[in-house]
């Protein structure tokens, strides 16, 4: 059977836990404490960079969330998640990366800094221009370039899910507010949704990340 180790505050955990919901898998769960069960000699054995998730299937191990949705779509194709065509397919690919690269980025500014400040707004402004060219993508269409679910919907969602909690409004963008919409009345995205609590303790641990890794640059650059 397959392990999933997984969180519920993680937005990459969820990428997975719905692609294994989506395609009505059965699956093992093992919930990873994030106030130090990560960093147990157990769970370094298996991922030794003591992040989640991590998926195994019959002794294969797997880390990285989007290779792991690739898995599980070769594996287990039906129902499919990936277009055929390369048009499409390179448009998913497109969302996926434009979300991890561009996306998330201005998200975590929006949480660590005042609402007041430039880095503030310059993140809004970040945020804007990332929205605007995933509307102009998705078109008319109910999903990222398929008439079908596929895993630019999955990647995207669960990022852009965080937005409502951070009162960005996504009706600027009616079609993004429509497709969000459609995605939230499907039964994984309500099961897999992060209650208020959880956003709170989620919120928190990315500003103490936040922290630590700019003291880690100030230390590196000193020893130079």
């Amino acid at each position: 059977m397959l392990k999933f180790y997984y969180n519920t505050l993680s937005p990459n955990v969820r990428r997975v836990w719905l692609t294994l919901l989506e395609k009505k898998l059965t699956f093992e769960t093992v919930l990873v404490k994030l106030d130090g069960d990560q960093f147990e000699p157990e769970f370094l054995e298996i991922n030794p960079f003591h992040h989640i998730p991590v998926l195994e299937d019959n002794g294969l191990r797997l880390v990285e969330s989007l290779a792991i949705m690739d898995y599980l779509e070769a594996k287990y194709p039906t129902p499919a998640l990936l277009p055929t065509s390369p048009e499409a397919l390179a448009k998913v690919r497109m969302v996926q990366l434009l979300t991890a690269n561009e996306l998330f980025s201005p998200v975590v500014q929006l949480i660590c800094q005042k609402q007041d400040s430039p880095q503030f707004k310059l993140a809004k402004r970040k945020l804007d221009r990332v929205l605007k060219f995933l509307s102009e993508l998705l078109g008319n269409s109910p999903y990222f370039a398929s008439e079908q679910l596929t895993l630019g919907d999955i990647v995207a969602g669960a990022a852009i899910s965080l937005l409502p909690k951070l009162e960005i409004n996504l009706t600027d963008y009616p079609n993004m507010d429509q497709w969000f919409k459609r995605l939230m009345q499907r039964e994984p995205w309500q099961k897999t949704d992060m209650s208020a609590e959880d956003f709170e303790e989620f919120k928190r641990r990315i500003k103490v990340l936040v922290k630590l890794r700019a003291r880690e640059l100030i230390g590196g650059n000193k020893t130079k």
